[in-house]
């Protein structure tokens, strides 16, 4: 093995090491920023709308694909927020719906309110 190919090897090595030992950290602040997205996604605004079509997207993106520059039209706290539940999601434990309570009921009131044309 070359010594570039031995050193990007233990350098994304050592990348995933350091990622997994922040891992706890990044859960806690990804489901408290779910938690505070969450019941703004459920009101009716523009970034209410923003956040619940995010969040359904990371839910089933296929089903409900987000536009990455709808990002934009969010306030600074909420666009971290969105960051660091992406970031917890990365390398997902649970689906994240799972993440809250009443998770499924919640989602599903997404759906309703954000995403009506894919109700069956």
């Amino acid at each position: 093995m070359q010594d570039t190919t031995k050193h990007n090897l233990a350098t994304a090595m050592a990348a995933i090491q350091a990622h997994e030992q922040r891992r706890p950290a990044i859960v806690t602040a990804g489901t408290q920023a779910l938690n505070r997205l969450v019941p703004i996604a459920l009101r009716d605004s523009g970034q209410s709308r923003v956040l619940g079509r995010f969040l359904l997207g990371l839910y089933n993106g296929e089903e409900f694909p987000f536009d990455l520059t709808d990002l934009r039209s969010l306030d600074l706290i909420l666009l971290q927020d969105c960051l660091h539940v992406l970031v917890m999601d990365y390398r997902p434990e649970l689906e994240v719906h799972e993440r809250i309570q009443n998770g499924s009921a919640i989602w599903q009131q997404l759906i309703e309110k954000w995403a009506p044309e894919v109700q069956a």
